[in-house]
């Protein structure tokens, strides 16, 4: 970022001393063009030895050619897991249930032009269903940013639930099963990550993720990170009740993220032109903050054993029953209970926030890349894991995204 901004400023000023000289009249028209010639070449002098000058020759090879046109395919996709825990109060008999959701693959195509490691780029979405989805990413040699954001909703799930006895087997057949959601669900991901690279002199991260730089022999390097990662999970609307029912009332949860890491990076270099680069960075959440919504129900998850069972009538203006209670135990319906989910009343109960312990996420990387003349071809794929836990209620988001170049320099 801070060599785009110099860069800017580099050609602003040129263009102002240009436009100064003109209108004063000091030079001719030629005489002004050839100075605007000069300072473009002494610029494009500068970014070249500055690229030179930060690797080692012998290891990684800087183009002649420092202008370069690519066309890019890329395929982001998102999956998101879902596991809950509830248990029966008054027993030991719980459920476990498991929601999992896919939105369809965001694939777009578009073109990248530049100037050695600075350029433009731009892209268009090829599929109406897959929601919003925005990235940049920059490369250098011992540094690299990312940034992703996405946002979608879905209304296909697979859902699956069994049940467990006290002495922890299992309460009859488990459930699986493929559907949709009475209404859809919301999902929203951003991702902001920077990496150093320790060996930037002969590993060069940009090799084989926008071949700026060739690397003409094997090489490793450690990389330190950091990320940072935010999202959210809401299904609040009325007829998603039931879900935010055995969820313990969930109905939306936002999770903020601060991760640090350490990894490696790797690329391996078996013929002239050619290197495959993998990379891998665990990294630890310092900073994890879940805030929750939640919902209250005039029902709750308990046998009802030595309750008194004249429960009456619910009130939904003094949100009890006619005893008095909030909570009317489902163990006590009966067979000719079997609506009571249609007469179930439900109202917001405010939010909690917490700030959970370490976590463990991991992000994974894998580069190919094959220069030949001033051509060159690439596909690179990145993944990322996120995980984060409230009460019984955990989460686990993948993001990841495939992509293919086909370039030449100029």
């Amino acid at each position: 970022m801070l060599r785009i901004l110099i860069i800017c400023g580099l050609l602003f000023s040129i263009t102002a001393a240009g436009q100064e000289t003109d209108s004063i009249g000091i030079l001719p028209p030629h005489e002004n063009a050839t100075t605007l010639k000069a300072r473009l070449r002494q610029l494009q002098d500068y970014l070249d030895n500055k690229a030179r000058s930060k690797v080692d020759p012998r290891f990684i090879e800087v183009p002649e050619k420092p202008w370069r046109v690519i066309l890019r395919y890329k395929v982001n996709e998102v999956d998101v897991e879902s596991d809950n825990r509830t248990d029966v109060a008054d027993t030991e008999e719980y459920m476990e249930w498991k929601l999992r959701f896919k939105p369809p693959m965001a694939s777009s195509i578009g073109f990248w032009v530049g100037y050695r490691g600075t350029g433009l780029s731009y892209s268009f979405s090829l599929n109406k269903n897959a929601g919003r989805y925005f990235s940049i990413s920059c490369t250098g040699a011992k540094y690299g940013f990312n940034f992703r954001l996405r946002r979608f909703n879905t209304d296909k799930t697979s859902f699956s639930a069994v049940g467990y006895n006290a002495d922890g087997t299992v309460d009859g057949e488990p459930l699986q099963t493929e559907g949709r959601m009475p209404s859809p669900v919301w999902i929203r991901s951003v991702y902001l990550n920077g990496y150093y690279v320790f060996n930037g002199r002969r590993y060069s991260q940009a090799a084989a993720y926008n071949q700026s730089v060739i690397q003409r022999r094997s090489a490793g390097s450690f990389l330190a990170g950091a990320t940072w990662y935010q999202s959210s999970f809401d299904y609040s609307n009325d007829d998603n009740a039931f879900f935010m029912f055995i969820g313990h009332g969930t109905y939306r949860i936002k999770v903020h993220q601060a991760n640090l890491g350490l990894g490696y990076g790797y690329n391996f270099v078996p013929f002239k032109g050619f290197v495959i680069n993998a990379m891998v960075m665990p990294t630890l959440s310092v900073y994890n903050r879940v805030k929750v919504y939640k919902y209250d129900f005039n029902y709750d998850f308990s046998s009802g054993d030595g309750e008194n069972d004249d429960y009456g009538k619910w009130d939904p203006t003094t949100r009890t029953w006619a005893n008095g209670k909030v909570h009317k135990p489902l163990g006590l319906l009966g067979d000719d209970d079997d609506d009571w989910y249609y007469a179930a009343d439900f109202w917001d109960n405010g939010s909690e926030t917490q700030y959970s312990a370490l976590k463990l996420n991991v992000d994974v990387r894998l580069g190919i890349a094959y220069n030949w003349k001033n051509y060159f071809i690439g596909l690179q794929a990145q993944l990322n894991q996120f995980s984060y836990k409230q009460d019984h209620n955990k989460i686990r988001l993948y993001d990841g995204y495939a992509r293919v170049a086909v370039g030449m320099r100029l």
